[in-house]
């Protein structure tokens, strides 16, 4: 089985640190999204990857290339972004005949049981009930659990279960002429081929599709969000003390991540804090918050906040978002 991995987006909804970095590298709970997604797939047995890249790719490429150099991969380049099913259309030369695909979207982090999910004798789809699905790819289900139709972000909804972007497909081939077909009729929604639009013609085309239940489902792509995953991971985790030689005068609620070469001092730290690499921190108080490696923090108190790489803030009490190489002085 080979792993899809679209990481092409923009990442609008997370600028500024979208400027400068895929929002698919941002770190949660000590580790960048993606490779939360590539450890899981790893872990059950899946050995090959497929890169789908387009903005800021060489970043993606340059951190599979040093984190993971001997698993077996390609890239495919979307050069302009016309939806998530264009980009799995292009993957059609470089995936062979006849394979097994696993589709995971590279902003997503998601809780369920992979050996199950994988042996499944059947495409299927991972799903999970919402409370308003009119934000998402919606199922539709026949009395069989089996999906009889598909389609995204419905005015309105008749079902309440989402895909939660894992798609497991044994007929890619149909995949691949169906969403072929779609753009050669120039068949699209939001003026995008959409990948559920190729999983209905799929559909149509008589593949059974199960819809199978995940236990969770953290789709990082919005600041509060992202910030709710990496309390969640950070939580499931083990404690680790590792990073106790890095705190000088400082107290600690778990759960915590600190990055490597990382000083704190006269701090408070936590709960629900995940500091990357070569960070300085010093006369500060933050809870609820991702800060990017080489960032300098002084005198500040800091909650719900996402500073990106690079940054230097002095004085200040606030939630902020703010992206890399940015220096801020609210004394």
């Amino acid at each position: 089985m080979i792993a899809i991995i679209p990481v092409a987006g923009a990442g609008t909804n997370l600028r500024p640190h979208t400027y400068t970095q895929p929002k698919s590298l941002i770190p949660v709970a000590g580790k960048p999204i993606l490779g939360f997604i590539i450890d899981q797939l790893l872990e059950n047995g899946i050995q090959e990857f497929v890169f789908i890249i387009g903005y800021l790719g060489e970043k993606i490429k340059e951190y599979v290339e040093h984190t993971y150099p001997n698993i077996k991969k390609k890239y495919v380049t979307q050069e302009t972004r016309e939806g998530l099913g264009h980009a799995i259309w292009l993957t059609k030369n470089v995936i062979p005949k006849k394979s097994e695909v696993m589709i995971v979207l590279g902003d997503t982090i998601i809780d369920v049981d992979w050996k199950k999910f994988i042996g499944l004798k059947t495409s299927a789809l991972g799903v999970k009930k919402v409370n308003d699905p009119r934000k998402f790819g919606v199922a539709e289900f026949d009395n069989e659990g089996n999906i009889i139709h598909v389609v995204e972000k419905p005015t309105i909804p008749k079902s309440n279960m989402a895909l939660v972007g894992l798609y497991k497909i044994k007929e890619f081939d149909i995949l691949i002429k169906s969403i072929d077909h779609n753009i050669k009729h120039n068949i699209r929604s939001n003026n995008e081929f959409y990948l559920t639009d190729g999983l209905q013609e799929m559909i149509r085309r008589g593949v059974k599709v199960e819809g199978f239940k995940v236990d969770n489902w953290y789709d990082c792509g919005q600041k509060e969000i992202l910030l709710k995953t990496n309390a969640l991971l950070l939580n499931k985790r083990k404690k680790v003390a590792s990073y106790k030689k890095n705190l000088h005068n400082c107290i600690v609620i778990e759960p915590i991540h600190i990055g490597k070469n990382t000083i704190i001092k006269n701090s408070i730290i936590g709960p629900n804090v995940t500091i990357g690499d070569n960070a300085a921190i010093y006369d500060s108080i933050i809870r609820d918050s991702i800060i990017g490696n080489y960032t300098k923090l002084n005198d500040v108190v800091l909650f719900n906040s996402l500073i990106g790489s690079d940054s230097f803030i002095w004085g200040s009490s606030q939630s902020l978002n703010i992206g890399d190489n940015t220096e801020l002085d609210l004394r």
